[in-house]
């Protein structure tokens, strides 16, 4: 009896196993779907929107990472970078706008003013510490001469109005100022 018991309680726990293990099996979850691209694109707008450019830029490069092929991401933050005057980040995300459409306007008008200022301010930056020349120069020199071709301007930079013609002559000057500047070379003495 006792074998007969024993095949009929092993029997009755192997069941009571296979019932409580289907019992713990988890439910299958379905994920929620991912953001659409107009879902995506206005809440990064509606961020921009009030002052969180950060916030909408890391919604639109989620957009452009869910939808590769869509260029509208990278022209949004192209746009967004320029303004902020990242000129670097906007060349980057306006070439990204380039890759997908290759006629895109505001893309080539991004990377050329973008580009602009980077060199102005790089070329003040050498003019300031005098390191401006030889073949840096010549090569400024040329791209200027581009510029101005391009844009059919004779004068990229006008005069400032100081150098211009005045419509008053200069006054004579006073009798002390007279002698001294005649003594002297230096235009700082007539000051003293």
């Amino acid at each position: 009896m006792s074998r007969q018991f024993t095949c009929h309680f092993l029997a009755a726990v192997a069941c009571a196993l296979t019932l409580s293990a289907c019992s713990t099996t988890p439910a299958v979850k379905t994920p929620p779907p991912p953001p659409s691209l107009d879902e995506l694109m206005a809440k990064a707008t509606q961020a921009a929107g009030s002052g969180n450019n950060e916030a909408a830029i890391g919604l639109w490069k989620q957009a452009a990472e869910a939808f590769p092929a869509d260029k509208n991401p990278w022209a949004r933050m192209a746009q967004t970078r320029y303004e902020a005057g990242q000129y670097g980040d906007a060349i980057i995300n306006a070439q990204e706008v380039l890759v997908r459409d290759p006629a895109d306007k505001l893309a080539n008008s991004v990377i050329a003013i973008s580009g602009l200022r980077l060199s102005t301010r790089a070329l003040a930056d050498l003019s300031r510490q005098n390191n401006l020349s030889g073949p840096l120069r010549t090569e400024s020199q040329d791209l200027a001469k581009l510029l101005r071709e391009s844009l059919g301007e004779t004068v990229l930079v006008p005069a400032p109005a100081a150098a211009q013609v005045r419509d008053k002559p200069p006054r004579p000057p006073r009798k002390g100022q007279a002698k001294a500047a005649e003594s002297s070379a230096n235009p700082f003495d007539g000051l003293k």
